[in-house]
This record gives C-alpha cells, structure tokens and sequence, in this order.
C-alpha cells in the first residue's frame, strides 16, 4: 500500500460527504493511484463504499458513493 494511500483517502471521503463526486487531477494524487492496478483501484474504492471511474485515458479519475453499498 502507497504511505500516502490513507490521506488521500480521507480527503476523498471528507469531499463526498458533501458532494456527489470527487475528480482527482491532482499530480500528486494521480501519482499514487496510478501506482496501484486498476484491480487495486477498484478494490480500494469498494471497501470505502465508492464507485471509481477513469476518464482521459487515466488522467482524470472520478470517485462516488456507491448507493447500493448504503446500509439498509
């Protein structure tokens, strides 16, 4: 696991609390997922009950609650 993989994953959790999105653009932050698989990606984004979804070829990379991992 990338040592900045927990910060960046507060940041996304602190941004979706109020919105419905989070699009990473950031150099630094693309660097650390962009290190992991898209398999590692995905995995990281389900057990934080989000949706992730790249665009531009990897250079965006878009993160949403996931509605149907919301607790009954």
């Amino acid at each position: 696991m990338h040592q900045d993989l927990p910060a960046l994953a507060e940041k996304i959790a602190k941004v979706l609390s109020r919105v419905a999105e989070y699009v990473v653009t950031q150099p630094a932050e693309l660097r650390v997922l962009r290190e992991m698989s898209d398999a590692e990606v995905s995995e990281f984004a389900k057990s934080h009950g989000w949706r992730v979804i790249r665009r531009l070829g990897g250079r965006q990379i878009e993160f949403y609650n996931d509605a149907s991992m919301r607790a009954m």
